[in-house]
Parts: C-alpha cells; sequence; structure tokens
C-alpha cells in the first residue's frame, strides 16, 4: 500500500496566471498591429501621413510585439509552470519572479512607445535603444535566478527534457542579447553599436538567427516536449531521442547565421559555414518534429475531438515545414532567387504563426483553466473555431508570400535579349499587389481568432476561482 502525504507548500502560480494572462492580451496587440501594416502595404495612404503611424517604425513595433511580448510571456509562463511541475519545489526567489514579471510588461511597455517615435537602433529584432536593453539584461539574469534556482532545489533526481530547452534557451538569449546589444551611449535614446562593418552585420545575424534558434525555436520546444504528453496523456514517443535531439540542435544551430549574409561583403567561406550547418540542422529538427507527433502513437483517435491537441500537433507541422523551408533557402543557389523577397516573409510567418503561435496557444489552452480551477474553458467550441479560423489564415498568408515571393524574384532577374531588365521594380510590385491583399485576408483571420481566444480566456478566468496547488510529497510505506 502507498501512503500519499501533502507539503503544507504550494506552488507558486501567481506569476504563471500574470504572464499566461498577458500571452494572450499582447498577442492580440501584437497581431492588430500585423493587421494595419499588411494594410499600409496594399494601402499605403493608410499611414494618413503620421510619422508615427509609417510602416517603418510600425513594423519593428510589429516584431517585438509578437516575439518579445506574446511569444515571452508566453516562455516565461509556461517555463515557470513546467519547472516547478517537474522539480515538484516552488518556485525559488519568489519576489526575483515577482520582477520578472513586471520588468518584462515595462521593457513591452517602453518599446510601444519608442518604436513608433523613431527611437531605434535599427537592428533586426533587436531595435530597442541601450537603456532599456539593460532592463531586459535585468530581467533575463533574475530570470535565469529563479529557473536554475528551481532547478538546483529539486526534490526529484531526473531533469526532465523540457527543462533543458528551457535552460538552453535562457543561456543562449543572454549571451546573444549582451554580445550583440554592446554599444556607445550618444545621448539618453541614441547609441552606436561597438562594433563596425561586416563585423556588424556578422553578429547582428549571430543573434537575429540564433533569436529564431533559441528565443523562437528552443524554448517552444521545451513547451512541446511537455504539454503534448500531458495532453495527449501519452509519454513522449522516444526520450533518448530527445536528448539526441537537444545537443544535436544546440550545437548546430549556433552556426548558421552567415546564411543571411550571402552575397555580401561578407567572406565566402563564413556564407558556405552558414549554409553547411543550416542544411545540417534539417536532422535534429526532424527529429525533434517526429518525437512530438509520434508521441500520439495508438492515441491519434484524440485529434477528432480534442481542438488543444490539435493546436499542439499542427504546431508540429509547421515546425516541420518551416525547418525544411529554413535549410534550403539557405542553400546559395536558392537564396539568389529568395533573398529579399516575400518569399522569406512567408517563411518566417509559417514559423512565426504555424509553430510559435499555435503551439502557445495549445499550451495556454491547456494552462489556463487548471490554473483558475476549471476542468476545461468556458468554450471548448470556441477552441474548436480558433483551430480552423486561424490555419485557414496561416495557409492563406504563407501561400500568398510564396507566390509573390517567387514571381518577385524571376521578374528581378529576368533580361531581355540585350541585357537590359526586362521589369521595372515598380511593375513587380504591381505585380505583387493581389497577393498583398490575400495576406491581408489572412492575417485578419488569424487576428480574429486570437480575440476570440481572448474573449474565451476572460470568460474563464471570470467564472474561475484560484485554488493553490500543493506540492506532493510522495513518501512510501508498504504493508
Amino acid at each position: 500500500m502507498t501512503i500519499l502525504k501533502q507539503d503544507a507548500t504550494v506552488y507558486n502560480d501567481t506569476v504563471v496566471r500574470q504572464f499566461a494572462i498577458m500571452t494572450v492580451v499582447w498577442g492580440v496587440v501584437g497581431m492588430l498591429v500585423g493587421v494595419i501594416i499588411a494594410a499600409q502595404l496594399a494601402w499605403p495612404e493608410l499611414n494618413f501621413g503620421i510619422p508615427w503611424l509609417s510602416y517603418g517604425r510600425l513594423r519593428p513595433l510589429h516584431t517585438n510585439a509578437v516575439i518579445f511580448a506574446f511569444g515571452g510571456c508566453g516562455l516565461f509562463a509556461s517555463a515557470y509552470y513546467v519547472v516547478q511541475r517537474t522539480s515538484q519545489v516552488r518556485l525559488f526567489a519568489g519576489p526575483l519572479a515577482s520582477f520578472t514579471f513586471w520588468g518584462w510588461q515595462l521593457v513591452i511597455v517602453l518599446a510601444a512607445i519608442t518604436l513608433p517615435l523613431g527611437y531605434t537602433s535599427g537592428k533586426e529584432y533587436a531595435e530597442l535603444e541601450w537603456p532599456i536593453d539593460i532592463l531586459i539584461a535585468l530581467v533575463w539574469v533574475a530570470f535565469a535566478v529563479v529557473f536554475f534556482g528551481t532547478v538546483g532545489t529539486r526534490k526529484v533526481r531526473h531533469i526532465y527534457v523540457a527543462n533543458w530547452f528551457f535552460g538552453a534557451f535562457i543561456i543562449a538569449v543572454a549571451l546573444l542579447h549582451i554580445v550583440n546589444s554592446a554599444a556607445i551611449p550618444a545621448g539618453l535614446l541614441k547609441s552606436y553599436s561597438a562594433y563596425a562593418g561586416v563585423q556588424d552585420a556578422m553578429i547582428q545575424w549571430w543573434y537575429g538567427h540564433n533569436a529564431v534558434g533559441f528565443f523562437l525555436t528552443a524554448g517552444f520546444l521545451g513547451m512541446m516536449y511537455y504539454f503534448i504528453p500531458k495532453q495527449a496523456e501519452r509519454p513522449v514517443y522516444s526520450y533518448r531521442l530527445s536528448i539526441v535531439h537537444f545537443w544535436a540542435l544546440i550545437f548546430t544551430y549556433m552556426w548558421a547565421g552567415p546564411h543571411h549574409l550571402h552575397y555580401t561583403a561578407l567572406p565566402d567561406w563564413t556564407q558556405s559555414v552558414g549554409m553547411l550547418f543550416s542544411l545540417i540542422l534539417l536532422a535534429p529538427s526532424w527529429g525533434g518534429m517526429i518525437n512530438g507527433i509520434m508521441t500520439l502513437s495508438g492515441a491519434w483517435h484524440k485529434l477528432r475531438d480534442d481542438p488543444i491537441l490539435r493546436f499542439l500537433i499542427v504546431s508540429l507541422s509547421f515546425y516541420g515545414m518551416s525547418t525544411f523551408e529554413g535549410p534550403m533557402m539557405s542553400i546559395k543557389t536558392v537564396n539568389a532567387l529568395s533573398h529579399y523577397t516575400d518569399w522569406t516573409i512567408g517563411h518566417v510567418h509559417s514559423g512565426a504563426l504555424g509553430w510559435v503561435g499555435l503551439v502557445t496557444m495549445g499550451s495556454m489552452y491547456y494552462l489556463i483553466p487548471r490554473l483558475f480551477g476549471q476542468k476545461q474553458m468556458f468554450s471548448v467550441k470556441a477552441i474548436e473555431v480558433h483551430f480552423w479560423v486561424s490555419t485557414i489564415g496561416i495557409v492563406i498568408y504563407i501561400a500568398a508570400m510564396w507566390i509573390a515571393g517567387v514571381m518577385q524574384g524571376l521578374m528581378w532577374r529576368s533580361v531581355d535579349a540585350d541585357g537590359t531588365l526586362t521589369y521595372t521594380f515598380v511593375e513587380s510590385v504591381k505585380a505583387t499587389y493581389p497577393f498583398y491583399v490575400l495576406r491581408l485576408f489572412g492575417g485578419l483571420l488569424y487576428l480574429a481568432g486570437m480575440v476570440l481566444m481572448l474573449w474565451n480566456v476572460v470568460k474563464t478566468a471570470l467564472a474561475g476561482r484560484v485554488e493553490p496547488v500543493r506540492i506532493p510529497n510522495v513518501a512510501a510505506a508498504h504493508a
């Protein structure tokens, strides 16, 4: 006979609730800004001649809001939830965890103010100026202390694989951010990069691609390895494969950045190294995708009735597609056609909307009812509608961008018999117009799904009741 005793200590879910709610709120905000700038590309007059509504200022606001506000809050929420459950201890340094929430929200608000006003370092995914960069570093160090402190005080000997991915993402993002953001201040909201010329470009894309590799991949794989087995009520298909997946991915991703700088002043050998490692990256990426999908072995029927599981599994399908497309686009001959075209935009959004968006939504749909003492979300039917609206929106969006991108690449390289360009740039823009309208339609569908999720979350939270979850302290006695 086994006797279970309950410890008086409870999990710290307050900070998890805060981050989970703000994940959905910032998701609506970030995707709304995306829809606005998509509309501006189809109809430029929609900026109304107001500088802080111009595409050039709203676009970095959109990327920062979706990646760091929506995605970041989702990662904080899931990392804090998962590390407590898999370590069977309360979060280490609770006040520091609270600081990470309020500090991260302050970063987001400062970004929402400074970027439309035109204060930017001009670095992709790292546009924020030096005072905000320092705040990000402080929040991130606090995040690391809380996370690794919790792992270090765990009651179970084993460190579950999801925590490996969360830990790697935390360490790598700190390294990337601090090195790439090194700058010389020239005023309160003005600075100059500590690097120059092609070295600056190399460090920026070492950061830029690894923001994809660690923030947008490793962190969300941590979500995948916890929430898919939980929702499917099945063990991970192959725990050994998950460990191989981890080490192969972590080693390979760091080297892929130079593929953003093909046909530039970057040394040719460096470009080739970036291409080679991007191609190698296909193997661990697909290993992880297969591991996640095959976790449903023997439980495929659950996809018919469980829209949350559908979010999680379909996100892996987009992950697999994106991680095939990325290495292919890194090949120099393919890149010669695709670079600077909307094909790249389609690729980014198949990963961002399809992989990051869907896995985050599925994870939040799992978390939020449990955080508010409910058995399920207020409306399961709304989750079902959200899934289909979002998926259709993603497909329309990326298909439009793929077609537009290939068309642009072919038009730009087309020459007449005398060697002159067949098409002017303006003609390529005009030909792209219908696809921009299609993209806007796809984005509107995706935004509608996000608004529906916000309604569902608010109703669930209001109907729910916060109940402390006790940490199990298992003592076995045999009679």
